[in-house]
């Protein structure tokens, strides 16, 4: 299943799910991107997000106030009573534009893992260059050879101390799991490096376990800004 959290007062870019692209809200264009390749809920704190699921005809789940969206995403798999085997796919409402091509690569990453309980996410990165690594915006990822998460930051990572580095690892806001290693991380103990980065993801590494990570291709961009959000319109019309 494909779980898309949808908190509707984002900080930096108040209600954004419900932005416009084109004649679409954010929220709905990111799930009809991806509704082929499994079923889709949205999970949202707001009335009005499950209004509009419903008028577009997908399931919508109403959550609590959440720490964060993959606690919110665990909320609503409890609520639909997912299988613990079940792989679950955590795609951001603000990816209108993510391929089809990414979220199957997760999901094969997961599902190659389902059974390993020292990896207990996966995720996945593209390479850019060292301009777009100095926006803290963007999340950066320094794996080890076997494309296991060493360390996610908003700083630029590695640091090239002799020579700059011409690519850097993005990271995309996606995650796979099974319904019971969602469990298991949103029951562990926060971390530090979690609150200082203010990057979810460090608690698994906090917490000892492996984070795999596969490259792929993607022009999909999250959107987090109102510039970005005048970006995303742009392209949207120009597609």
């Amino acid at each position: 299943m494909i779980i898309i959290p949808a908190r509707l007062s984002s900080t930096r870019l108040p209600n954004k799910v419900l932005a416009k692209i084109g004649n679409t809200e954010m929220v709905i264009k990111t799930a009809q991107a991806v509704a082929s390749i499994d079923t889709v809920a949205i999970a949202t704190d707001s009335n009005e997000v499950i209004k509009i699921a419903k008028k577009y005809g997908f399931k919508a789940v109403l959550t609590g106030e959440c720490k964060s969206g993959t606690d919110r995403i665990y909320e609503a798999a409890k609520k639909l009573n997912l299988d613990e085997d079940e792989i679950i796919i955590n795609v951001q409402a603000d990816e209108p534009f993510i391929e089809k091509k990414v979220v199957k690569a997760l999901f094969e990453l997961t599902k190659k893992y389902a059974n390993n309980e020292e990896i207990l996410a996966t995720t996945c990165y593209k390479l850019i260059d060292e301009k777009e690594a100095n926006d803290s915006n963007i999340v950066k990822v320094v794996t080890n050879l076997n494309n296991f998460a060493l360390y996610f930051s908003r700083a630029k990572i590695p640091f090239a101390r002799e020579e700059s580095l011409k690519t850097y690892k993005a990271h995309l806001g996606l995650y796979g799991f099974t319904m019971k290693k969602l469990e298991k991380f949103c029951q562990m103990q926060e971390g530090i490096l979690e609150d200082i980065e203010k990057l979810e993801q460090l608690r698994i590494l906090d917490n000892g376990y492996k984070i795999a990570l596969t490259q792929v291709e993607t022009k999909s961009f999250g959107i987090d800004t109102k510039e970005d959000l005048e970006r995303a319109r742009a392209w949207n019309e120009n597609k």
